[in-house]
């Protein structure tokens, strides 16, 4: 049983009315609101300052196939073997396609990818070709980022919202017709209604003990949709990064992928090249094998592993991976000399909100585009640097769509006093989310088997789950402890649904895919009932 909402609220906190209103402020939230027309009043809100997302920090690039070499359709091959051919097709062909005019368009708007005669193209992980631009060396999504919200910032139409985060959408039947926010700074409840809403509140990274994510990572967006009626799917496939940065905090700092593209080795405790030994791409295997490859070699030497830049060559390290190195020496590691302890850590949700071609949910007038959604184009693991392609690519689609559909009926703002405000202390909260991360990293991570699952279940229902009750207290932390128990439920269920290991998703009691398992795992919630349906691929019959 889930509540409906998780704040109380009434007429008195309305805001303001738009014709769309764009939540995120990451690549897709971005090209959204540059794309809508000037005749549409928008708001863009954003749960922190607009550069706070994992668009800003992401740095190893875009991928598209614009490479002489290259063409869409080896990006198309590449894709679906990264993904463990469990992939909506049709939606692959879509991305390598059209990803292609987005990222001319992106230039031509200003941004700066690296050039050396010509553009210049790095190779990544399970890429078969290069095929990946970058800009500033490592800085990609900065860059990205940095041309977008100038280009955002200047449209008299929009008025940007930061630090408002969403709690809850407002719906009529299966209508939505805006969104409840909190405003982080003010402290209080606002209730802006529009005639379409796009969400593009990004991932869930903060979910796990060790991300790379940022701290406003906790799944909003998805649990929100989930609350009001959206069907969500692939929740059991959450990707974890092979080299973040070892260090003790959970706040790990990233060691791009490209810098094994680039001819970085993975070195064990006693100094061997050990994915010599578990994929014939050795380093440059897809993500979830080079993960689970780390896990089993520390596991086994009880000891680090670590990541050697030095075949790269001093120079092209400083040229290539300024941040990177910046960053590092922070640490007092020197990468164009020194190891580099590196270990795995969560990185993107190939789960999300069920979207079809052209951002679609299965609410009326609610669109989602960016990791939240989940539009099959990653299947069970995501390609290196396909994600700021896919929310190039769907932040434009959503527009595109939402200038042909109906609009939202204005709708009067109900009344929901109903939840009681609880004295529960904020540093409570703070310990529970603690919890519930450390439960997840441990028992829902890379490795899984169905008594570590049921444990992690047990953990979050007693411990957690049944002590906050219906309550709230009006908090940031509260609501998005909220967001990461709901998500943390039904991620769990859906990893005890699947009896195989696929891409990201490993069973240790399961180790092999199984062909009757190429199906979703779909959640949906109706009224006060959470329903489950298990899809076979293609999941999108028709058009909702």
């Amino acid at each position: 049983m889930t509540e409906r909402f998780i704040t109380p609220f009434s007429s008195e906190d309305f805001e303001k009315e738009y014709d769309l209103i764009i939540i995120g402020s990451g690549i897709a939230g971005l090209i959204s609101a540059y794309y809508a027309p000037e005749n549409l009043k928008i708001a863009l809100l954003s749960k922190d300052k607009l550069e706070e997302s994992n668009t800003y920090y992401a740095q190893g690039g875009i991928a598209v196939a614009l490479n002489p070499e290259d063409s869409p359709e080896l990006h198309y091959k590449d894709t679906l073997n990264a993904g463990a051919e469990f992939n909506e097709e049709k939606i692959v062909r879509i991305v390598v396609h059209e990803g292609i005019e987005r990222v001319k368009d992106l230039i031509k708007l200003g941004v700066n990818f690296d050039k050396h005669n010509g553009l210049s193209f790095t190779k990544e992980a399970a890429h078969s070709k290069r095929r990946i631009l970058h800009a500033q060396g490592d800085a990609t999504g900065y860059e990205i980022a940095r041309v977008m919200i100038n280009l955002v910032r200047n449209k008299n139409n929009i008025d940007i919202y930061e630090h408002h985060m969403l709690v809850d959408l407002l719906t009529h039947e299966d209508e939505v017709y805006g969104g409840i926010f909190f405003d982080t700074k003010e402290k209080k409840i606002k209730i802006f209604t529009s005639r379409y809403t796009i969400l593009a509140t990004g991932g869930a990274g903060q979910l796990y003990l060790h991300t790379t994510n940022p701290l406003t990572a906790t799944g909003d967006g998805l649990a929100v949709a989930f609350r009001a009626g959206a069907r969500i799917m692939d929740l059991e496939f959450f990707q974890f990064h092979p080299t973040a940065l070892d260090i003790d905090s959970p706040q790990r700092f990233l060691i791009s992928e490209a810098v094994r593209g680039e001819g970085a080795h993975l070195l064990n405790a006693f100094g061997e090249r050990f994915m010599l030994n578990y994929h014939p791409l050795a380093e440059l295997a897809p993500r979830d094998v080079v993960t689970r490859a780390i896990f089993f070699e520390m596991t086994e030497t009880q000891d680090k592993i670590y990541l050697d830049l030095r075949p790269i060559g001093e120079k092209r390290i400083k040229d290539r991976f300024p941040n990177i190195y910046k960053k590092c020496m922070e640490y007092g590691i020197d990468i164009t000399k020194d190891l580099v302890p590196v270990s795995p850590a969560a990185h993107y949700f190939m789960g999300g909100i069920e979207t079809d071609e052209n951002g679609r949910t299965s609410l009326k007038n609610l669109y989602a585009c960016g990791e939240v959604a989940c539009t099959g184009l990653h299947g069970a693991n995501r390609l290196a640097s396909n994600s700021l392609l896919e929310g190039l690519v769907f932040g434009k689609r959503c527009i595109d769509t939402i200038l042909n559909e109906d609009p939202a009926k204005p709708r009067s703002i109900p009344n929901n006093k109903s939840i009681h405000v609880n004295s529960f202390s904020l540093g409570e909260v703070e310990k529970m989310i603690k919890i519930l991360r450390k439960t997840l990293w441990e028992k829902v991570g890379i490795i899984r088997e169905e008594k570590e699952l049921k444990e992690a279940e047990n953990i979050i229902h007693e411990n957690l789950y049944e002590k906050l009750g219906s309550c709230t207290i009006i908090d940031r932390s509260f609501f998005e402890l909220k967001n990461m128990l709901l998500i943390s439920k039904l991620m769990i269920n859906s990893a005890l649904i699947r009896k195989e290991s696929r891409g990201a998703h490993f069973r240790l009691d399961y180790p092999k895919s199984k062909e009757e398992w190429r199906k979703h795992i779909i959640w949906e919630r109706e009224k006060e009932v959470i329903f489950c349906e298990v899809n076979s691929l293609p999941s999108f019959k028709k058009n909702r």
